[in-house]
């Protein structure tokens, strides 16, 4: 079984609200998102540009997809409070 690395990655859009996702290159999927390359989220094609503010490494697909979960049935306060007071469950990244 191939070994893979997952990123759960949580953006906001320009109006304010948040999407969370997985990638595997969670750069791409950031273009993606944006429209600078083909697909991304129709959640996020009427929401652009949108910004990274975090992402977190795992170690598995399943993983991942358990943290996503996780993440988005939590209000939206809860999101951004576990983002910023889990220092190692997420890697804050801020692009301007």
């Amino acid at each position: 079984m191939e070994c893979s690395v997952w990123h759960v990655y949580l953006v906001e859009c320009a109006d304010g609200t948040l999407y969370c996702g997985i990638a595997k290159d969670p750069v791409r999927r950031l273009a993606e998102h944006n429209g600078a390359l083909p697909g991304g989220a129709r959640y996020t094609r009427g929401r652009r540009p949108v910004v990274l503010l975090a992402s977190k490494t795992c170690g598995s697909k399943a993983e991942a997809l358990k943290l996503e979960r996780t993440i988005k049935s939590r209000p939206r306060k809860e999101k951004l409070s576990f983002m910023q007071n889990d220092g190692q469950a997420f890697r804050v990244v801020f692009t301007e």
